[in-house]
């Protein structure tokens, strides 16, 4: 695989469509009001929610890839240089473990709408945006330690500015939409409207929401650059005998056929 640099593109292009073209055709449908509605309140109900979670799994196979390459060049990095592998010990593999859960979010929050299964929605919500900021903590602390041989200061502190905005509005995520839940008279949350109440709480929720999915979108594609610095050859494969004192036959006999004239 040459062209690794195109992992984190494909992550941000296919998760940015998906968001934004799920948000569409549940206001086209009429499932949402055309305000700034949760990404998953947009993709209750079908047909978007079948099409968001289809390319959700899609993108987090991606995702998953994305972050085990990160892993490797790190290791790599880490086997070369003495003072990159004193410095960073097992931060990396920690970051590696914590990234693939919040990829396992992610496809949950997908897979389990919050219609049909509030907790595991929940659950699925909070792996991925709690897990997901705190790799990008760990990525941002291991870019100051790799620029001098990867990347450079001002990456290192542009993924550090992206952890911070993860921090500040996935906390506001989190306060605001549990104080609008509480102020909420509605009837259907997916069709918030200023009369239901908690209204103000509800849209600073909600934009919050999609700042923090947009920052991960940039995070990931930060490492483009990087990617574009090695190659993954294909894993090994090696065949085991199962039982070297059997005898096979051949499929096919070698053995000359005789033609009759």
């Amino acid at each position: 695989m040459s062209k690794l640099y195109l992992l984190p593109i494909s992550v941000f292009l296919l998760f940015n469509f998906t968001f934004i073209g799920t948000y569409i055709a549940a206001v086209l449908q009429g499932h949402v009001v055309p305000t700034v509605p949760y990404i998953s309140d947009a993709a209750t109900y079908s047909p978007e929610s079948c099409v968001f979670g289809q390319f959700i799994n899609i993108g987090c196979v991606l995702l998953g890839i994305t972050i085990y390459v990160r892993y490797r060049q790190i290791q790599e990095l880490s086997f070369r240089h003495s003072d990159v592998r004193q410095a960073l010990g097992r931060c990396s593999g920690i970051g590696f473990w914590i990234g693939i859960g919040s990829c396992l979010g992610i496809s949950i929050v997908g897979n389990f709408q919050e219609t049909n299964v509030r907790i595991v929605h929940y659950v699925g919500a909070f792996l991925s945006f709690g897990l997901g900021t705190a790799y990008f903590w760990i990525q941002s602390y291991i870019s100051y330690y790799i620029q001098p041989y990867m990347g450079t200061m001002q990456k290192a502190n542009l993924r550090m500015a992206l952890s911070v905005v993860c921090t500040v509005f996935f906390m506001i995520v989190a306060v605001t939409g549990v104080i609008s839940h509480i102020l909420f008279r509605g009837t259907d949350p997916r069709k918030w409207y200023p009369s239901d109440g908690g209204w103000e709480y509800h849209v600073a929720s909600s934009i919050s929401e999609w700042i923090v999915a947009t920052a991960f979108c940039f995070y990931v594609l930060t490492f483009t650059d990087e990617f574009r610095t090695m190659q993954l050859d294909h894993p090994p494969l090696i065949l085991l005998e199962i039982d070297s004192s059997r005898t096979y036959e051949p499929v096919i006999n070698d053995a000359p056929v005789a033609v009759i004239s």
